[in-house]
């Protein structure tokens, strides 16, 4: 398989589920990066907020009416702590400088760049695919809790299908056009609309899955859907 480097979106709640940090998740995919490291490969992490931001969201938000622009700086905040700790598992091989802002290009020899939430407005989604934009990458893989995309919310609808694959304009249609920072999309509409401009591949899996993420970065059969 040719050696590419990957843009790898780590949701939140992978990372710092409800009972607390899930090191045996940090343990499994520190491992398998490793590996692939070894054969040539790179990446670009980017760690989502996730329970962490929610947290503190919610304790400001019965204190005071919390502002839209304080509900985002919580949030940036949050992905930040995590993306620290994805760069300290991975120190030997990672930037010491984490990503902050995915307009400007950090120059590195490391195989591991770590980046976080950059300002208000900025969905971390979006900031994904602008890191992608920068750094000339093709392929975001977004990990999160669902094992593909389905055609509508399998919540509310019993015959919701499985789309394995999907094209751009076909995922615009499911997710709509506006964002908020409470929208919960498997892909979110502004970053939709902007991957398409530059015609990226976005994955869209379980991450809980180490073993499914190993099958894809190998070439193999996996679940999850591919948009493109």
């Amino acid at each position: 398989m040719p050696k590419k480097t990957y843009v790898i979106s780590i949701g939140g709640s992978l990372i710092v589920p409800p009972e607390g940090v899930d090191w045996h998740f940090l343990q499994e995919f520190r491992a398998l990066i490793l590996g692939k490291i070894k054969q040539g490969h790179k990446f670009f992490f980017f760690a989502g907020g996730g329970i962490t931001a929610r947290n503190y969201v919610a304790a400001a938000s019965r204190v005071v009416k919390i502002e839209r622009d304080d509900l985002d700086w919580l949030g940036i905040h949050a992905t930040r702590l995590n993306a620290h700790l994805l760069r300290t598992i991975f120190r030997d091989q990672a930037n010491p400088e984490i990503i902050k802002n995915p307009t400007f290009r950090l120059f590195s020899e490391k195989n591991i760049m770590v980046a976080s939430g950059w300002k208000p407005g900025w969905s971390t989604d979006y900031v994904a695919t602008m890191m992608a934009r920068e750094y000339e990458i093709k392929t975001i893989i977004n990990l999160s809790n669902i094992d593909y995309v389905y055609n509508k919310d399998p919540n509310k609808h019993a015959d919701a299908k499985i789309m394995p694959k999907m094209s751009w304009p076909e995922f615009r249609k499911l997710v709509g056009n506006k964002w908020s920072p409470s929208l919960n999309a498997p892909f979110d509409p502004i970053a939709s609309k902007k991957a398409q401009e530059l015609n990226l591949e976005v994955i869209i899996m379980n991450g809980k899955n180490i073993e499914n993420l190993k099958n894809y970065l190998a070439g193999r059969k996996f679940k999850g859907t591919v948009i493109k």
